[in-house]
């Protein structure tokens, strides 16, 4: 057994009578919130008019939902590890449950953002729930748990998507967030009456300083990154922001180092084995997002250009779909290869998967299937990845802050998918082709974009291979052997 899925001794006796149910329930809830990441797709390039407002505005509808991701997770996330991982799981149900109704509702820009705010504030689910998991399941029962809770994320985006197109072709627009509401409504219900609440919890006192300070840092820091292609890169708003986020930040590391109870553990996180994590979770992300740039663009593009395929939204999702099915199918084989070889193992068996199949997608794009079988191979390699890291992190930090540090290495993985999307904006836009008049990114362009996804998956590979620890399981860590939690307060 991997010292990476080792969990405290007593939390046997609050242990579910019905694990799967409560894995089953938890990676619902999961697929719930990750549909909310491809749930617009289809309709941005509609929402000018369907808001009317200008197309620089509508974009706020999905940037909305990444900063407030970004500064909900890691708050919510160390929440959870001192009242409670069900309790703030529930509560960020409730607030993508609100944020699809007000969507539901709206027919202008600002409900339309505010609603979409709300959506992403619900972003800490995953990692709360493969918290929850290490205090409530059997050991046995982790890796394969933890590994298909965190496939939930590819698998909810993946299947989301074509299903999104499909209702947004024959229905109202508003109808896909009344969907959402209703997923939420019962993933809800479900967590309500399955899920058990952890003991497992620090108590203290919440740092306010810290999560502002975090959070003033992080959203000039991914505005700046998002937009820095529509401002100009060299523009007064692009630096000034980048400019504040880095004072900021370095001012809250300092804030953190010296506060008794800080939001993020920062020298815990300095910790060799959930520094590479980390680091590895940034490469990857960026590696992951490459594709979702890539892959739809190829689709739709006019045949004419002589490598797009002319292909509706709704072919997209469809083609992208089977990822998702192998994310899930691949969850299994890499919880057999964590508990036999280690979660590092895995980790970079992942990330050598993913780079083969940018490689394959180099000499590959000419065709639908070859689209299939490159989503696919990429796929099979997330779904490594995705198993292998929160192994990582559980084996390198207390049992009493999961919470916080699993939402931080989410963090992590959004923000690579941040400076994915910039870079690659960057190149497509330099690297076209003319078009009847219209400037078209060009082959040469996805060329680059993928060989640039595959880098980021090698250099993912080789920060893998700098987390401590050999091939197979070593020793319990001593977090693993602590008998007793920080505090233990009574079950909500």
């Amino acid at each position: 057994m991997s010292d990476a899925l080792a969990r405290p001794a007593e939390a046997g006796p609050s242990a579910p009578p019905k694990p799967n149910a409560v894995v089953a329930v938890l990676a619902l809830a999961g697929i719930v919130v990750s549909l909310m990441q491809t749930l617009v797709i289809p309709i941005v390039p509609e929402l000018p008019r369907l808001l009317h407002a200008e197309a620089s505005d509508t974009a706020w509808a999905v940037t909305a939902t990444l900063l407030a991701a970004a500064v909900a997770t890691p708050v919510v996330g160390r929440l959870g590890d001192m009242f409670g991982k069900r309790r703030m799981l529930l509560l960020s149900i409730v607030l993508l449950v609100s944020g699809s109704v007000v969507c539901g509702l709206a027919d202008s820009l600002v409900p339309m953002i505010v609603g979409r705010a709300l959506q992403g504030l619900a972003a800490a689910v995953v990692p709360l729930g493969i918290s929850i998991m290490r205090d409530a399941l059997p050991a046995d029962r982790l890796a394969g748990s933890t590994a298909l809770m965190s496939a939930s994320l590819g698998v909810g985006g993946a299947l989301g998507l074509p299903a999104a197109a499909f209702i947004a072709d024959h229905w109202n627009w508003h109808i896909l967030f009344w969907v959402s509401a209703a997923l939420g409504a019962v993933a809800f219900v479900l967590v309500l009456l399955v899920v058990p609440e952890s003991e497992v919890r620090t108590g203290g006192r919440f740092d306010l300083v810290g999560s502002l300070g975090l959070s003033a840092g992080l959203v000039p820091l991914l505005l700046a990154v998002s937009k820095g292609g529509d401002w100009g890169w060299t523009s007064g708003a692009t630096l000034g922001l980048g400019t504040a986020a880095v004072v900021i930040l370095l001012a809250w590391g300092r804030w953190e180092l010296r506060s008794a109870q800080p939001l993020v553990d920062l020298r815990t996180t300095a910790k060799p084995q959930v520094l590479f994590t980390n680091l590895a979770s940034v490469a990857l992300g960026f590696s992951m997002f490459a594709m979702s740039l890539v892959l739809p663009q190829l689709l739709q593009l006019p045949e004419q250009t002589g490598y797009g395929l002319g292909r509706s939204m709704l072919t997209v999702g469809l083609v992208l779909a089977p990822q998702g099915l192998v994310m899930m199918a691949m969850s299994a084989v890499s919880a057999g290869v964590t508990k036999a070889k280690g979660p590092k193992v895995t980790l970079m068996i992942g990330a050598l998967i993913v780079a083969a199949g940018y490689g394959l997608n180099i000499v590959l794009m000419s065709e639908v299937w070859h689209l299939v079988l490159v989503s696919c191979v990429i796929g099979a390699g997330i779904g490594f990845t995705y198993g292998a890291l929160p192994a990582l992190i559980m084996g390198a930090v207390d049992p009493s802050q999961t919470g916080a540090a699993n939402s931080l290495n989410t963090l992590m993985r959004s923000l690579g998918t941040s400076f994915a999307g910039a870079l690659a904006g960057v190149i497509l836009a330099q690297m076209t082709t003319d078009f009847g008049g219209h400037a078209l990114p060009s082959e040469n362009g996805f060329k680059v974009v993928m060989a640039i996804g595959a880098g980021a998956a090698l250099l993912a590979f080789a920060l893998a291979t700098l987390i401590p620890g050999g091939h197979r399981p070593g020793p319990r860590t001593p977090a693993a052997e602590t008998p007793e939690p920080t505090e233990v307060t009574a079950e909500a």
